[in-house]
């Protein structure tokens, strides 16, 4: 039998006990300090962590932007996640899985393990050839879709110097920079989360 896949995971009463929010929320700093306080995270399988809203799979969600315009792509029929396929998306990211320099107890887990996860997963389905700064800017979480109900997205701004993004994965179509009055203008086949992003674009910015 192949080993089920691992994803990183926080309880949704750690969330409840800082503070339930429904959508995007821009006051990060408190709900940071609680999910990577020590013992808080940890790993499960993925098929229960889908199924099971007790949990929330942690999801890094990294919107590129160089020169006021924002990376967009379209998730084709290759996507990971298929109940997401043919929606346009401004963030790139997904599951946290184990690694050998994973230790989650460890002190700096945040600064040490959990952004080189991030670069990682971002690593598997784009190319960046390009330096970047690194702010986490918001936190999503959507419980009107059984989709939101088992992710709280962790959202990160890469302010990139130059827009030399080429793609990885198969599933990326359409891949562009996008002002943001081209992106309000196909908001309607944005994700539910690229949707709650980019009304919150200008308070995201440094």
């Amino acid at each position: 039998m192949p080993q089920q896949e691992q994803v990183l995971v926080v309880e949704r009463k750690v969330l409840e006990q800082v503070g339930m929010f429904q959508g995007l929320t821009l006051d990060v700093a408190r709900y940071l300090r609680a999910f990577f306080a020590p013992g808080v995270l940890r790993f499960m399988p993925r098929p229960q962590a889908e199924v099971d809203p007790s949990y929330k799979q942690l999801i890094p969600y990294v919107i590129m932007s160089h020169a006021g315009k924002y990376l967009s792509y379209v998730r084709g029929r290759r996507a990971g996640e298929a109940r997401l396929v043919g929606n346009r998306s401004i963030g790139i990211g997904g599951h946290i899985n184990p690694a050998d320099d994973m230790p989650l107890f460890n002190a700096d887990f945040y600064e040490t393990t959990y952004l080189n996860a991030v670069e990682r997963e971002v690593a598997e389905e784009v190319c960046v050839e390009a330096n970047h700064t690194d702010r986490i800017v918001g936190l999503l979480n959507d419980d009107s879709n059984e989709v939101g109900s088992v992710h709280l997205g962790v959202v990160h701004h890469w302010i990139l110097d130059s827009p030399d993004v080429s793609k990885r994965e198969q599933m990326i179509t359409q891949m562009a920079f996008m002002t943001p009055a081209e992106l309000h203008e196909v908001r309607d086949t944005l994700e539910t989360w690229s949707q709650l992003c980019l009304e919150n674009l200008g308070k995201m910015a440094p």
